[in-house]
């Protein structure tokens, strides 16, 4: 699978009208980005159907569930999907498949538990579904940040997509997954060089996850504390989650995540107070040069 170094992972295009959604992936594509990633989350279309749209659309570019929320869907229609998809469109799919959060599986109707407990026997359930489905060429990967479900992410798929990552947890899921598994992370960037308006913006966009118990552990496991966390985080924790500044500035970040290990890294470009796809395919235009694309 070819998809250079560098991508796309943005929420609305999981969101938007089928005809806009295909329209940015065909722009991006011919913007030399290699990949887009669909999300699953409130108010998101399903992502696997989203990604047969933007795939076929597009010719080249690959594109990837980040990530398909294992809950959403029994594992014998998750090997389906990945079959059907793989099969129409060879060595264009990624499947990223995760646990999701509690908050979330709890309004689907099911209880959160073990997650590890439950991706490990929803990919006994992938496994055994798969006789006699087509062959397709897609590979698995598993949203993971703690050792545990890299681990698991090593062990069982192709490799790993993180979120909400500085480079350093890129270098210690590199350290786990060895040298021969995928490692996709993603990494919100954010064209703006007045610190104070840039900060701003990234709390925003930081506030969510920080509601979120897996983000918060990981993050505390890396060495931030408690102040960072707080009070829509600190200038520290959100220079470290959001790359902002001239896109020089934006690429050194990339670089860093790919000089940690990082097979290909996924741009999230942020806007001042909500996803914004016609802003991002702005930031994607004007950062392309400057990532040599």
């Amino acid at each position: 699978m070819d998809t250079g170094q560098v991508g796309v992972w943005h929420p609305a295009i999981g969101k938007a009208p089928a005809a806009v959604a295909r329209r940015a992936a065909v722009e991006i594509e011919e913007l030399g980005y290699g990949s887009v990633w669909v999300n699953e989350g409130p108010g998101s279309k399903d992502p696997l159907v989203v990604a047969s749209l933007l795939l076929s659309a597009t010719s080249r570019i690959a594109v990837g569930t980040g990530i398909a929320n294992l809950w959403g869907r029994d594992a014998t229609a998750m090997a389906a999907s990945r079959a059907t998809v793989g099969e129409a469109f060879p060595g264009r799919f990624l499947l990223g498949i995760g646990v999701s959060h509690s908050t979330l599986v709890g309004s689907r109707g099911h209880a959160y538990g073990k997650p590890l407990t439950a991706m490990r026997e929803y990919l006994d359930g992938m496994d055994q579904a798969q006789p006699g489905l087509p062959e397709g060429d897609a590979p698995r990967l598993l949203a993971a940040l703690r050792p545990k479900m890299l681990e698991l992410s090593r062990d069982r798929a192709a490799g790993a997509h993180t979120y909400f990552v500085p480079p350093e947890h890129t270098a210690l899921a590199r350290d786990v997954l060895g040298h021969d598994r995928l490692l996709v992370p993603e990494q919100a960037v954010l064209l703006e060089t007045d610190p104070a308006r840039a900060r701003q913006i990234a709390r925003t966009h930081m506030a969510y996850y920080l509601t979120l118990p897996n983000y918060v552990n990981n993050l505390l496991a890396l060495g931030y504390t408690d102040s960072d966390l707080a009070d829509g985080g600190s200038d520290r924790l959100a220079d470290a989650i959001v790359a902002w500044g001239d896109p020089e500035t934006v690429v050194k970040r990339v670089r860093a995540h790919l000089d940690a290990g990082a097979d290909h890294v996924a741009l999230q470009p942020l806007s001042p107070h909500a996803p914004d796809l016609t802003d991002a395919l702005t930031q994607l235009q004007t950062l392309a040069p400057a990532l040599d694309l």
